[in-house]
């Protein structure tokens, strides 16, 4: 697997450590932003990631995202032109840095070539793991995501956290399939989904946070699919659900954002819904 250098030197968590009641001190998150991919079907050469969504490149919304719910640093895993990501970047300063992903072998082995940029911090840390191609996405969600991640089995910490969307049409995406108990049990995705399995409207939009340390022991044996040759992130929390580790769920993410961005119209789609919030917030404020 052909992963680049980090670009600049290795992410250092901040000295201080959040907290909730109740809950055991956590080390501020860090998030991994996917940003490598071309996004064949845009009829751009352009990175899919820089294409503007409400005037800015969509990566841009997910990065202030990620700081809005406190996240110490982004780290964006770039590949296809590489500079124009960076370029998009740039305005974030040191509160954004970079892995490569020379070559795009899947989900799962984007977050091994970040390995390097988390190598400073502790097996405890939450670390974020979501597509820079989802401008929709709201910070509110991914502080309930980590709040749920923290204050899982009595506070202790859960491994892995999901959040989760109901949508009326779930065509394309995982499934979550859940276990009698209501709690999760695996992500299938459609082309491996029963009959029943496609009938389930919870679908994984890709919100994950992880404890560093479990998410490297379980990363390690992630396997190559068969089929498409890449290794996927989506494995994650079945492996760490096999070995006895704590996998939580939480249907927080409104349908609206799950919305795709694959081709020019779901992308002026997309356009137009944020920047009709950005209006609704600019007249709350006035």
């Amino acid at each position: 697997m052909k992963c680049g250098l980090v670009m600049p030197e290795r992410v250092m968590a901040k000295p201080t450590e959040q907290t909730e009641k109740g809950q055991r001190l956590s080390p501020a998150p860090v998030a991994l932003v996917m940003a490598a991919g071309k996004g064949t079907r845009m009829q751009s050469d352009l990175p899919k990631v820089v294409h503007e969504v409400a005037g800015r490149p969509m990566v841009c919304h997910v990065v202030e995202a990620c700081l809005a719910a406190g996240c110490a640093r982004v780290v964006a895993i770039v590949g296809y032109k590489q500079e124009l990501v960076r370029e998009a970047l740039a305005g974030f300063g040191d509160r954004v840095g970079f892995a490569v992903q020379a070559e795009q072998l899947g989900t799962g082995h984007a977050v091994q070539c970040a390995a390097e940029a988390l190598a400073g911090l502790g097996a405890e840390t939450p670390i974020l793991v979501l597509a820079g191609d989802g401008p929709l996405i709201r910070a509110e969600t991914l502080s309930a995501l980590l709040r749920l991640h923290r204050g899982a089995a009595d506070g202790r910490g859960a491994d892995a956290t999901l959040a989760t969307s109901v949508i009326e049409d779930p065509t394309g995406y995982g499934r979550i399939v859940r276990g009698a108990d209501g709690r999760f049990a695996a992500i299938i995705e459609q082309k491996n989904a029963s009959p029943e399995q496609l009938h389930i409207c919870e679908v994984n939009p890709s919100y994950y946070c992880f404890r560093l340390g479990a998410l490297q022991e379980a990363l390690a044996k992630v396997e190559r699919d068969a089929v498409s040759g890449e290794y996927y992130i989506t494995d994650v929390p079945t492996i760490l659900l096999k070995s006895g580790g704590c996998v939580e769920v939480i249907d927080a993410v409104p349908a609206e954002d799950v919305l795709s961005i694959n081709t020019l119209e779901q992308l002026a789609e997309v356009d137009r819904i944020l920047r009709g919030r950005l209006a609704e917030v600019e007249g709350v404020s006035r």
